[in-house]
């Protein structure tokens, strides 16, 4: 390390501003021992080393052997804090907040037990995106909606290629129906209609990550945002309305405006990890039916006196809304469960819970 990097390190580390580096990570380098150690931020994750930017420029680092356990708690994500020497990570500085999902497959198959993929570090906005071609789906948005609020983050939700309707402002008026207090923004990478209103997001130290199914337009969109091409872009297939893999790692990118994003490769599978208030958060409205139920442990599918379904008669409610929204909560309670049981456990007690419910439907049968 450089005298340069020494003398910077005693002034309180502003030269990291840019990067998005806060009191909150200040405080807590009294409680790093090696004063050797400088703070870097994560800027790439490769297969068997990371790109850093220690606020002056990016390097190559590898991780020390005590991080070589690749668990999304001691394995260094986009976005981390570091602490380095050299070239060598040394520790990840605890984290403000995480995207976390469940990873693709979920279960480990040597070892039957569920796992967690934790996507990007230390966010200030999530951009849900989805395009205005196949890719629109209210149902797939409210999914999104629900793990960026199981991570307790904030989501902002981007519908891109805005010129391929003739009146786009018809699905921003049907997102914002199902994501309440949540930002719209109609885009065009085409055009450029829109972009400016995502300035505030990205200003200076502010950091994002987007996500979405393949082909949306992400990677199209930051190149639009940073005004020249610096990801990759692939065609949307005409015939299934999909897009290919472009972006195959994420990577922390520094905009002229003053922030981050981080691309992300697309995502096949909404698969949930944390268990936070995520499904209140996206279903307010059903939530506040399902206070003036009959029975406090209303399931909302049968039950005499029950608002929801009342809601849904009279037309206040989408039949498709509830069903995601209970569909949602069972995958919840089960992940819920299998954290603190096993797996077999939790299957056993599942099929026994169907088992009681077709007995009884046989039983009204009878009568």
């Amino acid at each position: 390390m450089s005298n340069k990097r020494i003398v910077e390190k005693d002034n309180n580390f502003k030269h990291l501003s840019h990067l998005g580096w806060t009191s909150y990570f200040q405080n807590q380098l009294e409680n790093i021992d090696n004063k050797s150690l400088i703070p870097a931020r994560v800027t790439g994750v490769r297969k068997k080393y990371f790109f850093i930017n220690d606020g002056n420029e990016e390097l190559l680092a590898t991780p020390a052997g005590k991080l070589q356990q690749e668990t999304s708690s001691t394995y260094p994500v986009v976005g981390d804090w570091v602490m380095v020497r050299q070239t060598a990570i040394e520790q990840i500085l605890p984290r403000k907040n995480t995207l976390t999902r469940g990873a693709a497959g979920m279960r480990n198959q040597k070892s039957g037990e569920y796992r967690e993929q934790t996507i990007a570090a230390n966010l200030d906005s999530v951009f849900i995106v989805t395009g205005l071609d196949r890719d629109f789906n209210l149902r797939r948005i409210e999914r999104y909606l629900t793990l960026v609020y199981n991570c307790g983050l904030a989501p902002v939700i981007i519908l891109t290629k805005a010129d391929l309707q003739q009146h786009p402002e018809h699905f921003a008026n049907e997102a914002e129906t199902i994501a309440f207090g949540v930002p719209v923004h109609l885009v065009s990478a085409f055009n450029d209609t829109g972009l400016s209103d995502l300035t505030p997001y990205l200003m200076h130290g502010r950091t994002c990550v987007m996500v979405g199914s393949s082909g949306t337009g992400k990677s199209t969109l930051i190149n639009r945002l940073y005004g020249e091409s610096v990801q990759a872009t692939g065609e949307v297939s005409a015939h299934v309305g999909k897009g290919t893999h472009t972006t195959t790692s994420r990577d922390l990118i520094m905009m002229p405006q003053g922030g981050m994003i981080i691309d992300n490769p697309g995502i096949r599978e909404i698969s949930f990890w944390d268990i936070d208030q995520g499904v209140g958060s996206t279903f307010p409205d059903i939530e506040a039916l399902a206070a003036e139920c009959r029975f406090s442990n209303c399931t909302h599918t049968h039950e005499p006196g029950c608002r929801v379904l009342k809601a849904v008669q009279d037309g206040e409610l989408t039949e498709a809304r509830l069903e995601n929204y209970l569909k949602m909560k069972r995958e919840l309670e089960y992940i819920s469960a299998r954290k603190n049981k096993s797996a077999d456990r939790v299957e056993k007690e599942r099929w026994q819970g169907v088992s009681k419910k077709i007995k009884t439907i046989n039983k009204k049968k009878a009568f």
